[in-house]
């Protein structure tokens, strides 16, 4: 497909006003997308676990209007008028248009909120944007009544890629692989797509506990890391690699080997650290106390033998990722070991979700 397969024809239906509720959930990168070019494509593949309790939720209303010659709307967070959040969507409004050509014709209130703290290195932007696409090609279908679950996801991922590279991953579950690589059949740099191979049950319902290391603001936006990779001494390196691991996952998906999948999940969560680490300029997201709990996972995990492993975004938080089968044993060395490095005592326990959902 391209991108003009996203145009759409003149629409049959006309629609006056209304209301669209939908929920849709973060997602955490086993292998990480680091690097873009041209409008949102990524410089390499990337595969995610979806999330099922880090979500945002919003609720959009329409209403026609007379006059279309500018985009018209209002946004909330958390039921506070949040005009600093207006220049990001209405760039994303920009970028979307020629593929959802209503936007002019309606005055939108966006009422957003979030089950996790926004701007905190989990990944907000992924799950706002693609709640945002999701009630927009919602009002897309009612003009095309005949449109396909298929296509309606695929161009979902599409939108929300233009608003934010990751957002492509939230739409679907369980795994989800965006960027066109050789090892994944029908994998896409325009949007994200189910993984299509066989998964062993040692990876169903896998869960992940989120620490929460820092709850500030972050020291660098997605958005300005993305460029760093631009002239990275690196780069290349890196893009090879991401292309080398996805085809490595693949047997270990397929058989169940945890050690494997903990090896790599790590090895792929410091590679990003390292390509901030040694970008121009540089920079060093993880804290002390980020450090303290790697070391302290690779301790219990060599003392146990149990199948716990980290990774992380671009933040000082850590992801605990481990299976069910381990939840009770690995729960407790959190609570009694891990907990004090959060900050004021803060973690999210979540686990690998099925994607987003339409409440109203």
């Amino acid at each position: 497909m391209t991108e003009q397969d996203f145009i759409p024809k003149p629409y049959k239906n006309s629609v006056e006003n209304g209301t669209v509720t939908w929920e849709s959930p973060s997602n955490i990168a086993l292998i990480k997308y680091w690097g873009k070019r041209d409008l949102q494509i990524p410089e390499n593949p990337s595969i995610s676990f979806t999330l099922s309790e880090c979500k945002t939720i919003t609720k959009l209303t329409y209403t026609k209007k007379n006059d279309t010659k500018d985009f018209s709307f209002d946004v909330f967070l958390d039921g506070d008028k949040k005009d600093d959040f207006k220049p990001k969507i209405e760039t994303f409004f920009k970028r979307i248009e020629v593929y959802v050509p209503f936007l002019k014709d309606y005055h939108f209130t966006i009422e957003t909120k979030n089950t996790f703290p926004h701007s905190s290195g989990i990944a907000s932007s992924a799950s706002g944007m693609s709640a945002l696409a999701l009630c927009l090609m919602r009002i897309e279908r009612l003009f095309n009544s005949e449109m396909s679950n298929t296509f309606f996801n695929q161009k979902t991922s599409f939108l929300a890629r233009l608003g934010s590279g990751s957002a492509c991953r939230s739409i679907e579950g369980n795994l989800i692989v965006w960027g066109a690589t050789k090892s994944i059949e029908n994998s896409s740099d325009l949007f994200g797509i189910k993984y299509p191979y066989k998964v062993h049950d040692n990876f169903k319902n896998y869960q992940d506990t989120i620490l929460l290391i820092d709850k500030g603001e972050k020291q660098v936006s997605s958005t300005v890391g993305h460029q760093l990779m631009h002239g990275h001494p690196f780069a290349k390196e890196r893009f090879a690699q991401a292309h080398d691991n996805m085809e490595t996952l693949k047997p270990i998906l397929e058989t169940g080997d945890l050690n494997a999948f903990i090896n790599l999940m790590e090895s792929e969560a410091l590679t990003l650290h390292a390509m901030m680490m040694t970008s121009n300029p540089y920079f060093i997201l993880m804290k002390p106390n980020t450090l303290e709990v790697i070391n302290r996972i690779w301790k219990f995990r060599t003392e146990t033998g149990l199948h716990i492993g980290f990774t992380l975004d671009a933040g000082a938080n850590v992801h605990i990722l481990y299976p069910q089968s381990e939840k009770a044993q690995i729960l407790e060395f959190i609570e009694n070991e891990l907990v004090a490095y959060c900050k004021n005592g803060e973690y999210i326990c979540d686990q690998i979700g099925l994607g987003a959902n339409q409440i109203e």
